[in-house]
């Protein structure tokens, strides 16, 4: 086997396993097209030094126009099913009231044509991009944001949800509130505890009150997605386990907790229970109503360092391992651990899917393509690991690669490449990697 080869082949996973590829909609769609309402993302990309270059998604693929031939993409590589997310702001420019119909028309024709070329559309509806309007009302600090939301998922349903293989209401939560609220580094970009405390909450509430909404409705298949990443202590010291046990309870446990067990780690509510929002214990019945499968996002892994600072009073770091393009540790282990500890922690029967897995590489375009070999060496090191979850009696059911295209990487600008699709950005000429031609080869027969 070379290297721009995989090692596996489909006959290696159970029949019904899919394998897929996402994207999001922010990411590749050009949100300046089609009508759709100013974001929280394009106002945190107009203010100074929040992202590379001051670059935002308002063209970024131009996938809104090109669609069809991603679509094209995504079949060529013989792929079962395409992860997407819709775009609160296209539907609903200013989050409610009026909604955009070309928005609902985009959507409907994508889902159309992924049903003609007999892939299975698995759709995310919250992938970051709040309309500013809503941001405006507090966003994720507010309560009333699960209703907004509620709102928003019954009108993509009702539009395209005959035709779904499966839904989830929100792609990571530790994203949409740490990483956005204590750790400023994505929109809004805040700073504060108590925003983060009621973010981390209300992300929740808003995931049940869709589940709720889509239930009553009838909508099948009705998951929830967390992203994890797997902590190492800096040394072998109590203060160090310590550390990097609680960075695993705020990061890893407290939304699959939520979801699956109805309550939230200790150690994370001794920094943020006071915080919370009022009676927040009330809500925790609708938030652990039970879904039809649990999707794990994973990259990398991270070591803890305890500091004299405040709660959580730790700095965190990559290790001495290799590292992708965005700095972050290679780490094909963590993702078989969380498959097996996930499974016996939180969801026992409940089927996992790896819902996004993947890496950024500083990708060249020359004459002869684009030679990722160190993708593909990434992506045979972790389908090793979900392999050996298989055999283990994980009930995975799917694998999504994540990302179909070269995109918009958030505050990293356009600098970033996760895809296996190469994007010129100037031209927005596609380009198939090697990485795109092992997948292709390894499921086409």
């Amino acid at each position: 086997m070379t290297k721009d080869q995989l090692t596996f082949q489909r006959t290696d996973f159970p029949k019904d396993f899919q394998f897929g590829t996402a994207t999001s909609a922010y990411q590749i769609e050009g949100h300046q097209f089609g009508g759709a309402g100013s974001t929280q993302w394009d106002t945190f990309a107009a203010t100074a030094n929040n992202t590379a270059q001051a670059e935002h998604g308002g063209r970024a693929c131009d996938h809104y126009h090109r669609y069809a031939e991603d679509v094209d993409l995504i079949a060529n590589a013989g792929f079962d099913a395409y992860r997407f997310s819709t775009s609160w702001a296209r539907i609903l420019p200013s989050g409610r009231g009026q909604v955009n119909q070309q928005g609902l028309d985009f959507y409907d024709r994508l889902v159309d044509q992924l049903c003609q070329k007999n892939i299975a559309p698995h759709l995310t509806l919250y992938h970051w991009e709040l309309p500013s309007a809503l941001a405006d009302l507090g966003g994720w600090r507010n309560r009333d944001i699960a209703l907004w939301f509620g709102d928003y998922t019954d009108i993509i349903m009702q539009r395209i949800g005959d035709r779904l293989a499966s839904v989830a209401p929100i792609n990571e939560p530790w994203c949409v509130s740490w990483l956005s609220h204590m750790l400023g580094q994505h929109a809004p970009g805040v700073r504060d505890i108590r925003a983060t405390a009621r973010s981390m909450h209300h992300v929740l509430l808003a995931h049940a009150k869709a589940i709720e909404v889509m239930r009553s409705s009838g909508q099948q298949n009705l998951g929830m997605i967390a992203n994890l990443e797997w902590s190492h202590p800096y040394n072998d010291s109590l203060p160090a386990r310590q550390a990097a046990c609680l960075y695993d309870d705020y990061y890893n446990n407290f939304f699959l907790s939520g979801v699956f067990k109805g309550s939230y780690p200790k150690s994370v509510l001794q920094g943020l229970g006071a915080h919370l929002p009022d009676r927040w214990q009330d809500d925790m019945q609708l938030i652990s109503q039970p879904v039809d499968w649990c999707g794990l996002n994973y990259y990398t892994s991270k070591q803890i360092k305890p500091n004299q600072g405040p709660w959580p009073s730790h700095d965190d770091g990559p290790g001495d391992g290799a590292k992708t393009q965005m700095g972050w540790d290679i780490y094909p282990q963590g993702l078989h651990d969380f498959l097996l500890r996930t499974q016996q922690n939180f969801t026992q029967d409940t089927p996992i899917y790896i819902t996004e897995n993947g890496m950024a590489n500083a990708d060249v375009l020359t004459p002869d393509g684009v030679l990722d070999l160190p993708r593909i060496d990434y992506l045979n090191k972790h389908l090793h690991s979900v392999r050996r979850a298989l055999e283990q009696g994980v009930p995975i059911k799917g694998y999504f690669v994540w990302s179909l295209l070269d995109n918009y990487e958030w505050s990293f600008g356009y600098d970033k490449r996760f895809g296996i699709v190469h994007v010129d950005f100037h031209s927005l000429q596609r380009t198939p990697k090697a990485s795109y031609y092992a997948l292709a080869n390894m499921l086409t027969p």
